[in-house]
Parts: C-alpha cells; sequence; structure tokens
C-alpha cells in the first residue's frame, strides 16, 4: 500500500488515505491519469516544483507600514527592487503575522500561532525584554531546524527578538551563523537599559553599534554568507532592525524622502534587497532561489497603512496584515496578485516541502503549505480561518471575507463586545461599517469558530488545551552591563 497524507489546512492534523501499489503506479503512468488522482495527490503532482532544492532568501522588516511599498500604492517612498519582486513574482495583499515582534517572529520560526508555542505573551510581557528568562523553547522545531536537516546552511542577519538567553539565540534554533541585534534596537538608552548588543554567534562583539549603518552591514553580512554557501543550498533570513523606532539610515539615503528618517530607512533597505537580488544573479542562482519581502507587524508613527484601519498593536486589518511579495523566476508566475488569506505561520511548511522536508507531525502546527497559492496554481485556495491575538486576548477572527470583532482594545483597555462586530473585508476594507445583525448565520458560525479556539489556544489567562510551555531560563542575566556614572 501507499499511504497520501492529507493536512487539514487549520487545524495542522495529519490523516492517511492508502492506495495499493498498482492502483499507485497506475495513476502515475501518464499525464493524463493526474486528473484521476486523489485530490491532495493530484495538487501535490501539479504544483511540485522539480530542479533540486531551492534557496530561500526571507526578508523581514520591522514596523513598515501596509503602503509604504510601491507596489503597494506608495508615491512618497520610491523601492524598485521590491517592487520587482511584485512585477516578477507574486503581490500577497492578504498576508497576515501579528501586532508586534515577539508574537510575529514566533509564528514564522514555527509556523504556528505564537500562543501555540508559548509565546504569545512571555512573561507576561508583549515582546521580550533583555535578559528576560523566558524565550522560544529549545523543544520547537524552526524553520530553520528543518532546512539544516535537508542540508542547508542557515544564517540568520539582523533582529532576532526570541530570547536574548543561550538557549534561546539563532544558534540554539537551528542557525549555522548570526550576526545582528538579538531584540528592537530602542532596548537600549531609552527603557534605561544596559547597551545595545552587536552579536556574532553567541558572543557580543559590539556595544551601541551606530544605527544608521546596521542596514548596510546586514547586507553585507548577508551577501558574504550567499557566496560562501553558493554551492550548496542555503537559507538566509535578514530580519532588519529598520525602520522601527529609532529609525535611521545611512549617510548616502539621509534626506532622500519627503517622509523623514522613516522614509529613508526603507529606501535603503530597498537599496538592500537589490543587492541581494544583483548577487543572486550574479553567481548564477537567480532561478535557484525563492525571496519574500515581508513586514512583521503593520507600520506605527511614520509608517502609512492605508487603506487599512489601525495601526502596530492593535488587531484592526493595520496591525496585522501586512505588505508581502514572493519571486522564484521560472516557479512563481510573474506580475500575480493573491487575495487569498496566507500568513507567516505558513512558510515553515511551505518551504519545507519545498525543500523536500516535512512539516513536524509530532505536534500541531498551524500553518499551511501556501506554494500552490505562490505558484498561481487554478483554483488554490488559503487558510479558510485566521484568528487575531493580542498577547493573549483572542479579539477577532476572519473566515473568507468577513471578519467577526469579539473585543476591541485601546491601549490596555480591553472591551468586550456583546454583540460581536461584523465587517465585509471584500466591501469594507477600512472596517467602518458593522453589519452583524444583517448577517446572524455568519455571526453565528464565526462564534463557533472563536469557541474552538478559545478552548484550544486560550484567552485572556485562560490556558488553551493544546499550548506548549514557553522556555525557561533561570541564570538569566543582561549581555551587556550598565556602566556605573561617574
Amino acid at each position: 500500500m501507499v499511504v497520501i497524507k492529507h493536512r487539514d489546512r487549520d487545524t495542522g492534523r495529519i490523516t492517511d488515505s492508502a492506495l495499493s501499489r498498482r492502483r499507485f503506479l497506475g495513476l502515475l503512468g501518464g499525464a493524463a491519469a493526474i486528473g484521476a488522482m486523489p485530490g491532495a495527490l493530484r495538487k501535490a503532482m501539479a504544483a511540485a516544483p522539480t530542479g533540486g532544492k531551492p534557496n530561500f532568501v526571507f526578508i523581514f522588516t520591522d514596523d513598515q507600514g501596509y503602503a509604504d511599498l510601491g507596489c503597494f500604492g506608495s508615491t512618497t517612498i520610491k523601492t524598485p527592487n521590491v517592487d520587482r519582486i511584485a512585477a516578477e513574482g507574486v503581490k500577497l495583499t492578504d498576508f497576515y503575522a501579528a501586532p508586534v515582534c515577539t508574537p510575529s517572529r514566533t509564528s514564522l520560526m514555527t509556523g504556528c500561532y505564537p500562543q501555540r508555542a508559548g509565546m504569545g505573551n512571555p512573561g507576561g510581557k508583549n515582546v521580550c525584554y533583555p535578559g528576560q528568562p523566558e524565550g522560544l523553547n529549545p523543544g520547537e522545531i524552526t524553520i530553520a531546524k528543518l532546512l539544516k536537516g535537508q542540508g542547508y546552511a542557515t544564517a540568520c542577519i539582523g533582529k532576532w527578538h526570541l530570547g536574548d538567553q543561550p538557549p534561546f539565540l539563532p544558534t540554539s534554533h537551528g542557525f549555522d551563523y548570526y550576526f545582528g541585534i538579538p531584540f528592537s534596537n530602542n532596548m537600549a538608552n531609552a527603557y534605561g537599559l544596559p547597551p545595545l548588543p552587536l552579536m556574532r554567534g553567541d558572543k557580543v562583539i559590539e556595544e551601541n553599534p551606530k544605527q544608521a549603518l546596521l542596514t548596510q552591514r546586514y547586507t553585507e553580512e548577508a551577501i558574504a554568507f550567499i557566496k560562501a554557501n553558493k554551492d550548496k543550498p542555503f537559507f538566509v533570513y535578514l530580519p532588519h532592525n529598520m525602520p522601527h523606532n529609532p529609525v535611521a539610515a545611512s549617510e548616502k539615503f539621509r534626506g532622500r524622502t519627503t517622509r523623514g528618517a522613516y522614509g529613508d530607512a526603507i529606501e535603503e533597505i530597498d537599496w538592500s534587497t537589490g543587492q541581494i537580488l544583483d548577487t543572486l544573479k550574479q553567481l548564477g542562482l537567480d532561478e535557484k532561489t525563492l525571496v519574500m519581502y515581508v513586514s512583521d507587524n503593520g507600520g506605527t508613527g511614520g509608517g502609512d497603512n492605508t487603506p487599512l484601519r489601525g495601526s502596530k498593536a492593535s488587531t484592526w486589518e493595520g496591525g496585522i496584515r501586512v505588505c508581502a511579495v514572493a519571486r522564484w523566476p521560472g516557479k512563481i508566475p510573474a506580475g500575480t496578485v493573491c487575495k487569498e488569506i496566507a500568513s507567516n505561520m505558513d512558510i515553515l511548511p511551505t518551504f519545507a516541502r519545498l525543500a523536500g522536508a516535512e512539516a513536524p507531525k509530532d505536534r500541531i502546527i498551524d500553518g499551511i503549505d501556501i506554494w500552490p497559492l505562490l505558484s498561481g496554481q487554478a483554483g488554490a485556495k488559503g487558510r479558510e480561518t485566521f484568528f487575531y491575538y493580542n498577547t493573549d486576548s483572542l479579539q477577532a477572527v476572519r473566515g473568507g471575507k468577513w471578519k467577526m470583532v469579539v473585543v476591541e482594545q485601546e491601549r490596555k483597555t480591553f472591551t468586550k463586545l456583546d454583540p460581536p462586530k461584523l465587517y465585509d473585508l471584500e466591501k469594507d476594507i477600512g472596517e467602518t461599517t458593522d453589519v452583524a445583525a444583517q448577517n446572524p448565520d455568519v455571526v453565528k458560525k464565526l462564534m463557533g469558530q472563536i469557541e474552538k479556539c478559545r478552548a484550544d489556544l486560550g484567552d485572556r489567562g485562560a490556558a488553551g488545551k493544546n499550548c506548549r510551555p514557553v522556555g525557561y531560563y533561570k541564570d538569566a542575566k543582561t549581555l551587556t552591563t550598565k556602566k556605573p556614572k561617574a
């Protein structure tokens, strides 16, 4: 017998279907037979790329607004290189992250809602802080661990923000190489904390580095790693510190835009993206590399989230729906737009599949394989539902075009809505008009999804039944030491 695996898109659970060997071989006998295959096998056969294991470059910006790319409508910030990714690949209009840094990065690394991995509000905080004993549990299986197991060289270059203690650093989570700041670039003097550490591997090599040079230095490191590993598959995770406050750009880009330091920093990140694309082409790796560019959450401060409502740290669309583009010449159709629901949880199972691996089977994985979406497969569908959490607060759910809000939050004030509000995101992307009264059946269905999620992942201090523990390191201390006043 041949066993075909089926993964449920929303629960992550796997079921099996069995085919006789004769039946399986018969189905593979010719192209005409593909139409007779079971659905899951047919999709896999139709969408599977050929030509060996691809390289992956995942560029993650920090607090970039939804509309702060040319391909997403910006007329004040020039981003020709990221626009090129969209023009030669796919633009994802309904791509979701999390409201703030640590939860968003947890989802990307683990393929799970951050609450599932114990990182929705680690240690009661919305993000990880310097010297905090909590961090991403070493028992979690990250995308880097999966790819390393397939022979990939793996590098994290930039902001980590999943814990700065030894068991939580990138080199303990599957990355061969790390260079960067392990948390947000404001977590130093602004908080009365010790100097900002710049790390290589698990060692601090510099204190309070010049932030205006970070994008340039990260770019140089990424290019050097690509060149050093050009003859084997590689995964470069490039989470920029910019344009998070305090925003800075190098002298070459300072004053380039009408948007101040924020716009200048994004134009420098675009330059960085172009340098990486050029390097891939020069090395003959262009058609062997999937490049994605995504923001970790919505914009704040100088960011523009038009036409979305809200901003970072909220579960309005402007806080959690992010700009996202992907490119892989010859594999991702050029100039396409995907309006299906997808998220950064979906990157792990997607990259794993493309690399010849499988998502973990010994635990629930919330991500789904979105390669059929990226590759433009006819009729491909994204997530059926997406749940909106802010720290440990379950605040909304999206199903298709409908978004139902059960909690509204203004800073630290949580208002439970009874009845809930319902928005038609196809007609009302700005979430201005509540249509719950006109659609009671939709509200009833989505409320059932909310209750299932609440039991599964928890809500406001009530633990979910399927959540894993946060990592804890009892000997935690800051990486640098605050200097006493003279």
